[in-house]
């Protein structure tokens, strides 16, 4: 029986479909780290294990076709939200037991591999339920919930899970229920897409095409990719823009919370939670928004390298915390605040930059997906060495070598910078 078109209010459902794409990224990403930490683990292993669940995101170019291919966008979102929801309540289930490190990390898999899969499916949804112009007005909206659900996540959820944790007198307890809540969110989530979720006339499955020739026409894609003009010039860029960064990310909670006695500030988790993932996180969309508004007005070309610089020299201030080691909250969460500042603010760089690569491309839906997935890898490998160093170098130690590996990245966005120079002189 075909089911008929059915057209919702995008009031109704895209603020809730991009808070769900949000918070099972920075659960896998953020929250993960502060729980292993919390629960006993080594910088190291936290590093290590954690890194690798980017690689969804890295690979996720390789089976959107199948996406494509199999059901519905509508139909995928609302599985692959199931899915979450199953995952986020096995790592509940299973963080009191003995073997939690093993079982919560094949869950985190699973929730990663979902949450990407739901990335594109929720991207495309919304390119088929909505106009142009609706398109257009509710970009700002959707990249608004998407934040909300990073400080939710990193702040409210982590700040909760502080409270618990010193209220029930159990750090596996505190996750376990925090984790259960995700999960009953998560489910919520599910059936109410499930219920409201637009069925437009274009989202339908393409189970009538020639899967070789789907992946045939993918692989070509992929290939044209690697055949662009300065093709080594800009994965220098994708690779090492945020090198230092890509470490930093790992070590900051653990910094925050470990005992001064190993180098730590000792914050509790609440504290971790107001100071990185509420301050930081809102320092961040600030950075974001005052970099989206000068690049708008002045271009990409003026603003590339001073937003290198923006994003990388504040990691000095990390330095200066591990030698100082300040007691006051107020004086660690400023430090955060001008970091995660900078960081948004240079940022913007980067993703623009992506488009940039794609500027008057057929392919650059394609192309574009595949340049995130080198940013994903960008962050990736040297996170996962990143606990490893720490703990060879300390956390003093650690934030210098941070500091040196930013220098790669200025590089390349000066020589990319410089070829864009090139490119538009030719052009006038």
């Amino acid at each position: 029986m075909k089911t008929l078109p059915i057209k919702r209010n995008p009031w109704a459902w895209i603020p809730t479909l991009y808070f769900a794409e949000g918070l099972p990224y920075v659960a896998v990403m953020t929250i993960a780290v502060i729980m292993y930490k919390r629960l006993g683990l080594s910088n190291a292993e936290i590093a290590l294990y954690t890194s690798w669940l980017y690689l969804p995101w890295v690979v996720k170019p390789l089976w959107s076709p199948y996406v494509d291919l199999v059901r519905t966008k509508r139909g995928w979102v609302v599985v692959t939200q199931g899915l979450i929801a199953a995952s986020l309540a096995g790592v509940a289930f299973f963080i009191p037991t003995t073997y939690f490190v093993q079982v919560t990390l094949a869950f985190f898999w699973l929730m990663a591999f979902s949450s990407a899969t739901h990335d594109i499916a929720a991207d495309g949804f919304y390119m088929l339920a909505l106009t142009g112009k609706e398109q257009s007005f509710f970009v700002g909206i959707r990249n608004t919930f998407y934040r909300l659900a990073n400080v939710f996540g990193q702040g409210v959820l982590v700040m909760l899970a502080g409270w618990l944790e010193v209220s029930q007198g159990s750090i596996p307890l505190a996750w376990s229920l925090v984790f259960y809540l995700m999960a009953g969110l998560f489910l919520v989530l599910t059936l109410y897409h499930r219920a409201i979720l637009p069925r437009p006339a274009v989202d339908v499955s393409r189970r009538g095409r020639s899967s070789a020739r789907l992946f045939a026409d993918f692989f070509r894609t992929f290939a044209s990719f690697f055949q662009k003009p300065r093709i080594c010039l800009m994965l220098f860029f994708l690779l090492t823009y945020r090198l230092g960064e890509s470490q930093l990310a790992k070590i900051a909670s653990p910094f925050l919370l470990d005992e001064v006695a190993k180098g730590g500030l000792e914050l509790s988790t609440t504290t971790v939670g107001m100071v990185y993932g509420t301050i930081g996180v809102i320092a961040l969309l600030a950075g974001g928004i005052i970099g989206g508004f000068l690049v708008s007005r002045d271009g990409l070309r003026k603003w590339l390298f001073p937003m290198a610089l923006a994003i990388n020299l504040p990691d000095l201030l990390y330095v200066w915390l591990a030698t100082a080691l300040p007691a006051s909250p107020l004086v660690v969460s400023l430090c955060v605040a001008i970091e995660q500042l900078g960081y948004g603010f240079g940022f913007t760089a980067y993703m623009l930059y992506l488009i940039y690569m794609t500027k008057g491309e057929c392919n650059k839906t394609a192309h574009y997906a595949i340049g995130t997935g080198f940013m994903a890898l960008g962050m990736m490998l040297p996170g996962m060495a990143a606990g490893w160093i720490q703990e060879q170098l300390g956390y003093t130690g650690f934030f210098v070598w941070v500091c040196l590996c930013t220098l790669p990245g200025i590089v390349a966005a000066w020589l990319v910078r410089r070829g864009m120079d090139e490119v538009f002189v030719r052009k006038g």
